[in-house]
């Protein structure tokens, strides 16, 4: 009882230090707008490669938010898990100690659970529709937004596609059974793992920075990303199987510090609405324009790809992860999954 006690509140007091460092540094980088008439510099990490569209598209929020703001906010961008993990770099824009990130939905989730129900696999019927779910004016995501901000500080600006996400292996995978016993990595958050699993392999929750070494020596043997990831990160030195499951339609969802925005100006707060919406439509161009060019890439580097022609059952793998999501979401996720059915 005695060590339980000390250990939260241990916990507790590194939390309370943590979001005191984090509002000191928070309102440090918010001083110029009633300081003086200087420029706004804030700062966004994210753990993605520069190279990748998911990092281009934080260098292109930092150029278009420059040229809406007419220079008066200036985004400084950390890549590569430079500032920290994923789940660092969440709780970073909570506590205010970087004013933006971007994540998974379910990433997001640690911050506020619903979120993680826009990952949920084979939930969205195109491309068309996941944006309309995602845009930030819908009322499903008007009313994750609201909680979002009421739970951990933190606003959604704009959600872009990610693309869809494939598995990759060192064996050839065409229905789930061939899975049994295979450790793939997850995205470490439950609704990755349980995709994962609902595939019929053996999920490996790892952080996206220790996936190439934990794909070069086992501990896993696969891995599931769009293949724009796939490529720029060169996946295919260490993996020689594409299965194009399109388990997942993703959304990158771009967030920021609440104390932040609501410090902002009107004018600023519009400049950085116009930056999102530009951004958002540029990023999401650019991964669908890609796609089937990255592909193909992947072949001419050597990768076996393996589809539906080749034999990939979708359907047995659209069945066996929705039953399980089925049997561990669907009645927390329910009314929820009714809304995001509803919009057209």
């Amino acid at each position: 009882m005695t060590n339980r006690n000390s250990k939260k509140g241990l916990s507790g007091l590194t939390r309370r230090l943590a979001l005191t460092m984090g509002v000191a540094i928070g309102l440090a980088a918010m001083a110029p707008l009633s300081a003086s008439a200087q420029s706004l510099t804030l700062r966004y990490g994210h753990n993605n490669e520069p190279a990748s569209v998911a990092g281009a598209q934080a260098d292109w929020f930092a150029e278009a938010l420059a040229k809406a703001s007419n220079g008066d906010i200036k985004v400084q961008v950390f890549p590569a898990s430079q500032l920290g993990k994923l789940q660092e770099l969440a709780e970073a824009v909570s506590i205010g100690s970087i004013a933006f990130s971007h994540n998974t939905a379910g990433g997001i989730g640690s911050l506020y659970e619903p979120f993680a129900a826009l990952d949920t696999p084979y939930l969205y019927r195109d491309i068309d529709h996941l944006m309309k779910v995602t845009d930030v004016d819908s009322p499903v995501m008007q009313e994750l937004n609201k909680g979002l901000i009421e739970a951990a500080n933190v606003r959604v600006i704009y959600a872009h596609y990610f693309g869809r996400r494939h598995m990759t292996a060192n064996m050839a995978v065409k229905s789930p059974k061939d899975l049994a016993g295979v450790k793939i990595r997850a995205v470490p958050f439950p609704i990755y793992t349980t995709a994962v699993e609902g595939m019929g392999a053996v999920p490996i929750p790892v952080d996206w920075s220790e996936v190439p070494t934990a794909l070069a020596t086992g501990v896993a043997q696969g891995q599931e990303n769009p293949v724009n990831v796939v490529l720029s990160v060169k996946l295919y030195d260490v993996q020689s199987h594409l299965m194009l499951t399109g388990h997942m339609s993703n959304a990158e969802v771009v967030v920021m510090n609440e104390d932040v925005w609501q410090s902002l100006t009107d004018e600023q707060k519009a400049a950085v609405k116009q930056a999102a919406e530009e951004t958002r439509q540029k990023a999401t161009k650019a991964i669908q324009d890609k796609e089937e060019e990255e592909t193909q890439a992947l072949r001419d580097l050597g990768m076996t790809v393996i589809g539906p022609d080749e034999g990939l059952d979708i359907e047995a793998f659209r069945a066996s992860v929705k039953a399980l999501v089925q049997e561990r979401f669907g009645e927390k996720y329910g009314d929820l999954y009714e809304k995001i059915a509803a919009i057209k």
